[in-house]
C-alpha cells in the first residue's frame, strides 16, 4: 500500500522572472521552503513543505510553448491543485490578506462544500501570469456533528435529484468506489 501520495508536480509557466515572484510570495506566505535546480540539468524553482526526507514538492520552469489558461475552458492538463490549509482561519486571512490584498483572481470566495467531505473548506483563486488554478482547503480531521449532518444532507440531495444515484448516504459511498485492475 502507497502511503506517500505525489512525489512532485512541475508546471511550465509563460513569464518565469514574474511567475517566481508571484509563487515565492505565494508559497512564502503559506511558510514553504523553496529551492532551485541551479540550472545544473534544466531551470526550476521549487517549493515544498518541509526538506526532511523525500517530500512532496511543487516546481516552476519556464515554458518553451503555449498561452495563459483559461480554467471555465476546461482544457486538458491539470484542473486545479489544492494545497492544505492548516485551519479555516489560514483560508480566510490567505483569501484577505494574500489574494484579495494582491488583486489575484479568486474565482470561488471562501466557503463551506459540504458535498466534498464533512467540514470542507476551500477558496479558489487563479495564478494572474499563467491562469493556473488553485485552491486552499481546510477538511478537519474530526468533523463536528453538524459537519457531518450537512454532508448527509447535501449528499441526500443529490441522491433525490439524480435517478441514476443511491437513495441513501451509504449506497451513494459505495457506487462511488471504483475497483482498479492490477
Amino acid at each position: 500500500m502507497r502511503w506517500r501520495g505525489v512525489s512532485h508536480v512541475e508546471f511550465a509557466v509563460l513569464d518565469y522572472d514574474e511567475s517566481i515572484a508571484f509563487y515565492d510570495a505565494m508559497f512564502g506566505w503559506l511558510g514553504f521552503s523553496s529551492f532551485s535546480s541551479l540550472n545544473m540539468e534544466y531551470q526550476s524553482i521549487y517549493y515544498m513543505t518541509r526538506y526532511l526526507n523525500p517530500h512532496s514538492y511543487i516546481g516552476i520552469q519556464p515554458a518553451r510553448t503555449g498561452k495563459r489558461l483559461t480554467h471555465p475552458d476546461q482544457a486538458v492538463g491539470i484542473n486545479h491543485i489544492a494545497l492544505w490549509a492548516r485551519n479555516r482561519k489560514e483560508v480566510d486571512r490567505f483569501h484577505r490578506e494574500f489574494l484579495t490584498a494582491r488583486g489575484v483572481p479568486v474565482t470561488d470566495e471562501p466557503k463551506n462544500y459540504p458535498q466534498y467531505w464533512p467540514g470542507y473548506y476551500a477558496v479558489f483563486f487563479d495564478d494572474p501570469i499563467n491562469g493556473i488554478h488553485w485552491e486552499l482547503v481546510w477538511i478537519p480531521k474530526v468533523p463536528t456533528p453538524r459537519q457531518v449532518w450537512s454532508f448527509y444532507r447535501t449528499m441526500r440531495a443529490f441522491g433525490k435529484q439524480r435517478p441514476d444515484l443511491a437513495n441513501s448516504v451509504p449506497g451513494i459511498t459505495r457506487q462511488a468506489m471504483r475497483p482498479l485492475q492490477r
